[in-house]
């Protein structure tokens, strides 16, 4: 059975590059820290998500993405300041070896802060985390430790699971910037309306 874990076992098991399981904002979601390449390479393989497929990045701030070299543009920050912390995953062009790092084939990446106190205190001890979905790839996501301890039963890739209840939100809207334009990817707890609302106030930012 995937053991559960409280906080101060999840940061070392992360800075250890492995894999555990958190309960987001949405959802449960598997994570690993994206300082270590090898836990990243082991979600991927644990999701059996595609390699072209990227990985979304959760942070505790917006400091945090600005010290991994990417620059965040006046868009991105107004939709920071009106949605975050929320379900909201903004995808901007990031430096190379992140993009390769996380996967999917173009020079971006998503990022987000959730909306749940207990995981920011564990982002600002662990650094930038990739974060997906605790389910298999095309499953439905896990909503509580017992469906993650389930899902994953006999998987020697998931250290463990932190337990934070159950969770049934939605899953988050991700909106790509561009240098004059946006596009929504997935629609999700957010609508594409209140995207245009705050974007259409950035004259550098259009649809």
């Amino acid at each position: 059975m995937i053991a559960l874990m409280d906080a101060d076992q999840a940061v070392a098991a992360l800075a250890n590059a492995e894999v555990i399981a958190v309960p987001t904002d949405t959802v449960y979601g598997v994570a690993a820290s994206l300082a270590r390449p090898s836990a990243v390479a082991a979600l991927f393989t644990l999701k059996g998500r595609p390699s072209t497929l990227a990985l979304p990045v959760m942070v505790d701030s917006v400091e945090q993405i600005e010290a991994l070299g990417v620059a965040f543009p006046p868009g991105a920050r107004r939709l920071a300041e009106a949605f975050w912390p929320g379900p909201l995953t903004i995808v901007v062009p990031v430096p190379a070896r992140i993009a390769t790092l996380v996967g999917g084939t173009s020079q971006s990446a998503g990022f987000r802060i959730p909306d749940d106190a207990h995981l920011r205190a564990m982002l600002a001890r662990s650094g930038p985390l990739c974060v997906t979905s605790a389910n298999g790839h095309g499953e439905p996501p896990c909503q509580s430790a017992a469906q993650v301890r389930r899902a994953f039963e006999g998987s020697h890739v998931l250290a463990g699971v932190v337990d934070g209840g159950d969770r049934s939100a939605k899953v988050s809207t991700v909106v790509e910037l561009f240098d004059h334009s946006w596009r929504i990817v997935r629609e999700g707890a957010l609508g594409a309306q209140e995207i245009s609302t705050v974007l259409d106030r950035d004259e550098d930012t259009t649809h």
